[in-house]
C-alpha cells in the first residue's frame, strides 16, 4: 500500500471557517437563525441572483425546485445520463416521467444537436418535456443560450443543475444568474468548490418561485398572515398551507458556507491554475483532455481525462490507486442503473455518454493539492501509459 493518499477532492477549511462555526455554537441560534440569511446573501451576490434559498442538500434543492416550477405526476422531465442520479431522481420524486438527452463528446455536457433532434421527434409524437435539467458537468456551463432558444421554440422550462459550477461563468456572466433559466441549484458537499458539510442552494430571479421554495423547504408551513387561510389565533399561530418537507440548513452549516464563499474567487483561481498545469503536463500523452466552450469559464469541480481505449481505463485506475492517487470515475450513466432499467431504459440508448464513461478517469483536483502532488499524479499517469505502450 502507498504511504500517502491524494484524494480526488477534499474540503479546504481554515481558521476563519472554524471561528465562524464556533461563533454560532456560542450564539442563541443553531438553526433558523441569522447565519442562513448571510449565507444566502453571499451566494445570491456571487451568482448575481435576486433570491437564494439554502437547503439541506442539492438533491433537496432540485426536488423543491421541480415542485416550485409546477412539475407533477405525468409531466416529462429530461436531463443527461452523465450526472449523479439526483438530477433524474428529483423529477421522479414529483411523480414525473424521466428521459435523457445524450452528451457532447468534447465537453461531456448536454449535446445541443441531440436535444434539437429529440425535441423534433417529441413534438411529432406529443411527448415534449415540461422541464429540462441541463447539468453543468465538472464546473463548465452548458450552452445555455442555445438551450434557451430551444426552450422558447418548444415551450419547456429550464432548471440548471449547477451543483458543480459555483464560481463559473457563461457569456461573461456568473452561472446562477438565471438569464436562460427559471432557477439553478448549487451543491456544497465537501468535495465541491465551496462546502457547508452537506447543503445546497437554489437561486432564482422569480419572486413567485422564491416564495414557493421557502414554503416547501419547511413543511409547507407559514406564519405570514397574508398567506394563512384563517385569522391567526395569536402570535403563536402557523398554518400548513401545502405539503412541504424538512429541507432546512442549520446555522452551523450556513456560517461555514458564508465564510467559505468569501474565498470563492481564490478557490476558483487555484483550480484554474491546476487545470492549466494538468493540460500542460498531459498534452501529447494520448489522453483525451477536457474541452472548453469559448463562451464559458469553468470553475473546475472535476478534471476528467479519457484513455484512448476503454481497455486501458481499469488497469490505469488500479495502478493509480495502488500508487496512493485517489482517482475516481464520474459518472456511471444514470440510465444503466438497475432502478432505471426497471423503468425500461437499456444500455446502448445514449451511446456518447456510454462511450465517455468507458474511458473516463477523474484526476485529483482541489485547492489543497500542491504543485508537487499534481506533478506526482501526472508522472505516475504518464509512466503507466509509457510502460504499457512499450509492452504493446
Amino acid at each position: 500500500m502507498a504511504e500517502r493518499f491524494i484524494p480526488y477532492g477534499r474540503q479546504d477549511i481554515d481558521e476563519d471557517d472554524i471561528a465562524a462555526v464556533d461563533a454560532v455554537l456560542r450564539s442563541d441560534w443553531l438553526t433558523q437563525g441569522p447565519a442562513i440569511e448571510r449565507f444566502e446573501a453571499a451566494v445570491a451576490a456571487a451568482a448575481n441572483a435576486r433570491y437564494a434559498v439554502a437547503v439541506s442538500s442539492a438533491t433537496a434543492g432540485l426536488h423543491i425546485a421541480c415542485l416550485a416550477l409546477g412539475i407533477g405526476p405525468g409531466d416529462r422531465v429530461w436531463t443527461v445520463p452523465n450526472t449523479f442520479v439526483a438530477s433524474a431522481n428529483c423529477a421522479r420524486y414529483c411523480g414525473a416521467m424521466v428521459d435523457f438527452v445524450d452528451i457532447d463528446p468534447a465537453t461531456y455536457n448536454l449535446s445541443i444537436s441531440a436535444l434539437a433532434e429529440k425535441l423534433a421527434v417529441a413534438e411529432k409524437t406529443g411527448e415534449l418535456p415540461k422541464l429540462l435539467i441541463p447539468v453543468h458537468f465538472a464546473g463548465q456551463s452548458c450552452d445555455m443560450a442555445a438551450i434557451a432558444q430551444l426552450a422558447e421554440r418548444y415551450g419547456f422550462t429550464v432548471l440548471e443543475d449547477a451543483a458543480h459550477a459555483v464560481g463559473a461563468s457563461y457569456g461573461g456572466e456568473p452561472v446562477g444568474n438565471c438569464r436562460y433559466s427559471r432557477a439553478a441549484v448549487f451543491s456544497f458537499h465537501p468535495v465541491k468548490i465551496v462546502t457547508t458539510g452537506e447543503g445546497g442552494v437554489v437561486v432564482t430571479q422569480d419572486e413567485d418561485v422564491y416564495r414557493r421554495l421557502l414554503l416547501l423547504r419547511s413543511h409547507g408551513i407559514t406564519r405570514d398572515p397574508a398567506l394563512m387561510h384563517g385569522k391567526p389565533d395569536g402570535a403563536w399561530s402557523y398554518e400548513q398551507v401545502e405539503l412541504g418537507f424538512h429541507y432546512r440548513m442549520t446555522d452551523l452549516q450556513a456560517a461555514l458556507g458564508a465564510s467559505q464563499m468569501s474565498k470563492l474567487p481564490r478557490f476558483v483561481a487555484r483550480r484554474r491554475a491546476l487545470v492549466a498545469r494538468y493540460n500542460e503536463l498531459l498534452g501529447g500523452s494520448g489522453l483525451v483532455l477536457p474541452a472548453v466552450l469559448p463562451q464559458t469559464e469553468p470553475s473546475w469541480h472535476l478534471y476528467v481525462v479519457q484513455t484512448p481505449d476503454p481497455a486501458q481505463r481499469r488497469p490505469l485506475f488500479d495502478a493509480m490507486r495502488a500508487a496512493g492517487i485517489g482517482v475516481n470515475v464520474h459518472y456511471i450513466p444514470v440510465h444503466t442503473q438497475p432502478d432505471f432499467q426497471h423503468l425500461g431504459f437499456r444500455p446502448g440508448q445514449f451511446p456518447v455518454a456510454e462511450a465517455y464513461y468507458s474511458r473516463a478517469i477523474s484526476l485529483p483536483l482541489h485547492t489543497r493539492l500542491e504543485d508537487h502532488d499534481l506533478a506526482f499524479v501526472a508522472d505516475n499517469l504518464l509512466n503507466h501509459l509509457s510502460n504499457n505502450a512499450s509492452k504493446g
